[in-house]
């Protein structure tokens, strides 16, 4: 996802680029974010109909902001990915 985390950014769009957005919306009562609505729905419209006022929503994007920024987003090529070393067969 270019640009930056904000109460704009679609639900659907925030969850693929940022796998840990979603652990933090389901945080915070978020069940839906796999559904049509949600995959076209902003962070704003998504926490006003889930009872969010204007603080709780700006402090739901800095807490997404955050998890975003520990590293847990998808590699922009899946084939950086980093992949686990395979496991070394003991001689029987």
């Amino acid at each position: 996802m270019a640009g930056e985390i904000s109460r704009k950014t679609p639900i659907g769009e925030l969850v693929l680029s940022h796998p840990a957005a979603a652990s933090v919306l389901l945080e915070h009562g978020f069940r839906c974010i796999g559904c049509q609505l949600a995959a076209s729905e902003t962070l704003e419209e998504g926490a006003a109909a889930h009872g969010f006022g204007d603080a709780a929503i700006d402090a739901l994007v800095e807490k997404i902001k955050e998890a975003a920024k520990k590293g847990e987003e998808l590699p922009e090529n899946p084939a950086e990915t980093p992949k686990k070393p395979a496991k070394k067969s003991k001689p029987g």
